[in-house]
């Protein structure tokens, strides 16, 4: 996902949107560039395909006059490679007007016949080109910024956001969003825009949350919000509860290895508030009976890390509110005409609250007359304001790519709106809720320990580890999503073959894929609960081991039947069967991270990934 900065004020706009950039870092991109207007007038621009620092060095080398006016991006690439010529900013009208984009144009090409049909030409690949070359056709008409992003946004077909300044209206950015991230950060004397508050929280915690097809102007005294056809618009403020010095390093070797230590704070900040004397109350959601009590079914979308949270809500969900539940891709769901209506729930996860699937099925279900209820992390995000409810994690900003304390703290979330909407309905009783509560206040501490306990031995066996080309990860119950979360991460950041699968279907298939010295991890579920589930395990541990598989078994302090048939045992503590998840999780977090440390992959920012999906 692109990064984007905007900045009017006193100061020098290329420090801002070059730390704002940083910040954006771990998005993912493949090149970076800004623009700034200059106290003459002049409009100068620099980018460079590669990371920041290339365009640092550039600016080093050659360097450009200060300004307080000025646009920054980092591109991920969709139209056109990676390269100097399809980096961002563009520009247009003579070189005068500079523009920047998230997203995607998907009738760019048909503007593009019509642009070239008129003489203009282009200069690199991009569908980003085709909207800036437009935006100055229509501003060369017009004279007026605000005026001409009416009339090319009424044009555009897909998702963005823009961001462009002209020449001849120093000390003004004028954003435009549809189905992109936008939001507006407030100063004294000076504003900002960016598509995350990451760009611009060093310098102020006050924000604004664009809405869907919205034009905003920032100039240094003011900002102004409308719709595309230009009617004034109130916008929502809020507060960005965390500081700068939350999305940096501090210390640790990489933005995982500080996110992985951090889940015991993500759980408990996600119930801190939440629990009063074993019961659930979720300040949000006061006043919104009604929503829960007509219900009688729960879809829960999402993608990636996400649905496996999902996946592992449902058991609570079900067992809790005694309605049936459905989890689904939110690519997939809304393109095989689901049957959904008044009477149904869609609970959608996203951490960013931008991801597009997740977006586009969100909006969908409430055509359809569903109920919507969001589970996300970061304030003033597009699905939570598309949704009837919201439910925010507290995780804090999560800056690797790959998703750790976002996944624990999205089912700690699940599980208080389990328990909320069970109490709700009538279908959970005091005495299991107050147990559930309890567990639930546990977990942080439990996480720290496997944390102090665990966390040497597994970098260790996954150095050992650093020339394998192949992990099968094994779970039932709850354990099966674990299972499908732990592949995900070391697929994400280690670049081998990684697969999990619901122990139950070892015989119908996957067992032909275990061959001697195969890792297999399994995760074993507690005899205390179910002393049927943890025998056919430890029974598909004796099969696999039978085929010369090598067995990483995360077991119960105090479980002794897989002693005698796994390589390598990781304890957890103690804790109920549906709290095991957000323990059995945190070593598999631990071994991607460190089999791709050994590895000497980057693990903050894996090849061909975006931190955010907002593209379709």
């Amino acid at each position: 996902m692109c990064g984007i900065v905007g900045y009017v004020g006193p100061r020098d706009s290329q420090a801002i949107l070059l730390s704002g950039l940083a910040r954006l870092e771990y998005r993912g991109y493949d090149s970076a560039g800004i623009a700034v207007i200059d106290g003459d007038g002049d409009l100068d621009m620099r980018k460079r395909a590669g990371k920041l620092q290339v365009l640092r060095d550039d600016l080093g080398a050659h360097p450009m006059n200060d300004g307080t006016t000025g646009i920054g991006h980092t591109r991920w690439a969709t139209h056109g490679g990676p390269t100097d010529a399809n980096a961002h900013p563009h520009l247009a009208d003579d070189d005068k007007l500079a523009v920047i984009h998230n997203g995607i144009i998907e009738n760019f090409a048909e503007l593009k016949d019509e642009l070239l049909a008129d003489g203009f030409t282009f200069r690199s690949e991009t569908d980003t080109e085709v909207a800036a070359v437009l935006l100055g056709r229509e501003f060369a008409a017009s004279g007026d910024l605000v005026a001409a992003f009416r009339a090319v946004a009424a044009r555009l077909e897909g998702a963005f956001t823009l961001l462009a300044m002209h020449e001849d209206q120093p000390g003004l950015v004028v954003g435009a969003r549809r189905n992109s991230p936008l939001v507006i950060g407030l100063g004294e004397g000076e504003n900002f825009l960016g598509s995350d508050v990451a760009a611009f929280v060093e310098h102020t915690r006050n924000a604004l949350a664009i809405g869907q097809d919205q034009i905003v102007a920032i100039t240094p005294s003011g900002v102004e919000v409308t719709d595309f056809a230009g009617a004034a618009v109130e916008v929502e403020p809020f507060e960005v509860v965390w500081d700068a010095s939350a999305a940096e390093k501090g210390g640790w070797s990489s933005f995982m290895a500080k996110e992985v230590s951090e889940e015991p704070e993500a759980v408990a900040n996600t119930l801190r508030g939440r629990l009063h004397d074993g019961a659930v109350t979720i300040p949000e959601l006061e006043g919104l009976d009604e929503l829960f009590v007509g219900i009688n079914r729960v879809v829960v979308i999402a993608c990636g890390t996400a649905a496996y949270a999902g996946m592992v809500g449902k058991y609570a969900l079900e067992q809790w509110t005694r309605v049936p539940v459905d989890v689904e891709l939110a690519h997939e769901f809304r393109y095989r005409d689901p049957v959904i209506g008044p009477e149904t729930l869609v609970v959608s996860i996203s951490q960013s609250g931008e991801t597009m699937d997740t977006l586009m099925a969100v909006k969908y279900a409430r055509e359809k007359g569903a109920k919507t209820l969001s589970i996300c992390n970061t304030q003033g995000a597009t699905i939570p304001r598309e949704s009837d409810a919201i439910v925010y994690t507290h995780a804090g900003p999560e800056v690797a790519v790959a998703s750790t304390k976002a996944f624990v703290a999205q089912i700690t979330a699940l599980y208080l709106l389990a328990l909320h909407v069970g109490r709700v309905r009538g279908a959970l009783d005091a005495e299991t809720s107050r147990e559930a509560a309890e567990q639930l206040e546990a977990i942080p501490a439990k996480i720290s320990r496997v944390l102090e306990t665990e966390q040497e031995h597994i970098e260790q066996f996954a150095r050992w580890m650093g020339d394998t080309q192949s992990v099968l990860f094994l779970g039932r119950h709850v354990g099966y999503p674990i299972a499908l979360e732990g592949a995900l991460k070391l697929k994400e950041i280690s670049y081998i073959h990684a697969e999990g699968f619901a122990a139950g279907e070892l015989k119908h298939g996957p067992i032909a894929l275990v061959e001697p010295g195969q890792a297999v991890f399994v995760i074993v579920p507690s005899p205390r609960h179910s002393s049927e589930l943890h025998k056919k395990v430890v029974s598909n541990i004796q099969e696999i081991r039978a085929r010369g598989a090598r067995v990483i078994a995360i077991a119960e302090e105090g479980d002794a039947a897989v002693l005698p048939f796994a390589d390598e045992v990781l304890r957890i503590p103690l804790a109920g069967a549906l709290f095991e998840p957000l323990l059995a999780v945190v070593p598999l977090h631990i071994f991607a991270m460190g089999l791709a440390t050994a590895k000497g992959l980057d693990v903050d920012q894996p090849r061909n990934l975006a931190k955010s999906v907002t593209v379709e």
